[in-house]
């Protein structure tokens, strides 16, 4: 989609310091797109969520929606968000639906949110399988008003960012994606459904070792998405999964929900994203998370590089950067490294346009284009050897490497020496020949180790590599003769509560309701829920909840959920009722 018009506001400095290669995740809102019905889904799970968490919720969770002005009655629009989220130095931005994690992870390093801006339909009112702007907006922008929990969001960005993955790894999100956008559909393909399932459990159970995204994507799943906080015995809820799900924020706290103390063990256990989860982790306080991340982080291939990090990159057959002691960085497709007979890492070599950087900006002459063909060069120290540029030289390898040819050029920058590019140059390792003067110029890399390896380019808008953006798009629900309808009457009432005025035609538009859509409860609940405020129409009042309790009956799914809406009604008509006593 474009990134012209409204896609992205610019005037917030959270989106506005965006890398071009992010923007491509971004598309519009398409604010005018969403339903009454929309609406009124949206207003039904807020006011149930209020209700419920008030209790159980994190203490900033409503200090956070009334700072981050997200309103109860409607669909927040994007750019007022942006408005209220610049003032703590954050931003959001509309996607398609799940992102790669990679992409999700870059973006929080930048302090912005991605918002999934697709409303889960009426029958999902409890949960959805797919990212939603209930979760997006109503779950994860509340809690980060507070900076310590913002800090650890960015700091797992960051590291997230820089994570290795692997190939199985791509193939299960592709898998997950399509699973949530089957169930999010209002009648799915029951075949198609069950298909879709036993392809992400089938790649769940043959992802092989989990790569350090798949770890970390864990450890963001059990915090960030479903996190408690708190004693173990009475903790309370933070992670944005549990706060957008009406379903799952009252089930959670129950006792069959095992209650795990949260450290870095969570990294070994699984979550399955299209169902309810069986235990959950609690931690102490927000310091743990990040303390828990640090210990994480200590361990992956940007901090420890060598052998171990080299086959992570050759190992996720997709971009990433070897970084050399000198500060140079190899951005490619890693697909062989060499090893000394002491299991050290001697030569590496990528396959596919290559480019090399410093401090993460791409040197200029070194990018893809230049080396198209992929790259190779020694790693570790030489005997000591004269370097002049036009002279002939020969390095003789620690390893047992030897480069010797013309030198045409000595890349230094910050007195560091980089680079050092041959002309009729040969390299050997034993037999075997690893560049011959027929292939042109030879660029060898400087340094005595790889010190640290992480996913994707140095510089990625330099290295221009198109991301892998999600094919298959979240379908929208299809708004026929009948079903416009039906948002025509929500949207009376709408107007009726909003304005005061007409609650005489509240009768005509239920008898309307009754004879069209006589499975739809919601709109009788809201019916229901003005005439019990306003004390008008009694009569009317007990047909909608003879009606109601009548669904309830015979409409288990949604049973509950009536249920739930009689009780904030009366919740309501207490407070009313109380505070006109008090005065």
């Amino acid at each position: 989609m474009s990134m012209k018009s409204n896609a992205i506001s610019m005037n917030n400095k959270a989106v506005a310091a965006l890398p071009k290669h992010l923007l491509q995740f971004a598309v519009d809102q398409r604010y005018d797109d969403y339903t009454p019905v929309d609406h009124a889904v949206w207003r039904f799970i807020m006011r149930q969520n209020t209700f419920f968490l008030r209790e159980y919720a994190h203490k900033l969770y409503f200090q956070g929606l009334l700072d981050t002005g997200i309103s109860f009655d409607r669909i927040p629009r994007i750019e007022e968000m942006n408005e209220i989220l610049g003032k703590i130095g954050w931003g959001g931005v509309a996607v398609d639906g799940f992102i790669p994690p990679a992409a999700f992870m870059e973006f929080q390093a930048y302090r912005v949110l991605v918002i999934a801006c697709d409303m889960r339909q009426i029958n999902h009112i409890e949960y959805t399988p797919a990212p939603d702007i209930v979760h997006e907006a109503a779950g994860h922008a509340p809690i980060i008003v507070d900076s310590e929990y913002a800090d650890y969001l960015q700091r797992f960005g960051e590291v997230g960012a820089k994570a290795m993955s692997s190939k199985k790894d791509f193939e299960l999100y592709e898998a997950i994606r399509h699973l949530s956008i089957l169930k999010e559909q209002q009648n799915p393909d029951v075949e198609e459904l069950d298909k879709a399932t036993k392809l992400v459990e089938e790649r769940q159970k043959n992802l092989g070792d989990p790569s350090e995204m798949a770890l970390l994507s864990r450890l963001h799943w059990w915090t960030v998405e479903y996190g408690l906080i708190g004693p173990l015995d009475k903790p309370k809820i933070y992670g944005a999964g549990l706060l957008s799900s009406i379903g799952e924020s009252v089930s959670c706290l129950e006792p069959h929900v095992k209650k795990i103390p949260y450290s870095i063990d969570a990294q070994n256990t699984p979550f399955d994203i299209t169902t309810k989860q069986p235990q959950l982790f609690v931690t102490r306080d927000f310091k743990q998370l990040s303390d828990v991340l640090e210990e994480f982080a200590s361990r992956m291939a940007f901090r420890v590089g060598g052998l171990e990090g080299i086959r992570k990159a050759i190992a996720c057959h997709n971009t990433a950067t070897c970084e050399y002691s000198s500060g140079l960085q190899v951005s490619g497709t890693f697909t062989e490294v060499i090893e000394s007979d002491g299991n050290r890492p001697i030569y590496l070599r990528t396959t596919g346009p290559t480019a090399l950087a410093f401090r993460n900006q791409e040197l200029a002459g070194h990018g893809r284009d230049y080396h198209k063909e992929g790259f190779g060069s020694p790693i570790g120290g030489w005997k000591e050897t004269e370097l002049v540029e036009g002279q002939p030289a020969k390095l003789e390898f620690e390893s047992g490497v030897v480069v010797k040819g013309k030198i045409e050029g000595l890349l230094r920058r910050e007195d560091k020496l980089l680079l050092i590019t041959f002309s009729d140059c040969t390299a050997k390792y034993r037999d075997r020949v690893l560049f011959d003067p027929s292939w042109g110029t030879y660029d060898m890399a400087v340094g005595s180790e790889v010190v640290s390896v992480f996913n994707g380019a140095a510089d990625n808008d330099a290295y221009n590599q198109v991301a892998l953006v999600p094919r298959e798009r979240t379908i929208k629900s299809p708004s026929d003769a009948k079903r416009k309808r039906l948002e025509n009457l929500f949207a009376q009432v709408r107007d009726i509560r909003e304005h005061k005025v007409g609650y005489e035609r509240l009768g005509e538009i239920w008898e309307t309701q009754q004879k069209e859509h006589a499975d739809d409860w919601l709109l009788s609940m809201e019916i229901f829920e003005i005439l019990d405020e306003t004390g008008q129409q009694n009569a009317l009042k007990q047909q909608v909840m003879t009606f109601l309790n009548g669904r309830k009956t015979i409409d288990k799914d949604n049973a509950t959920l009536i249920e739930w809406g009689f009780r904030l009604v009366t919740y309501h008509k207490t407070n009313l009722e109380t505070a006109g006593q008090s005065r």
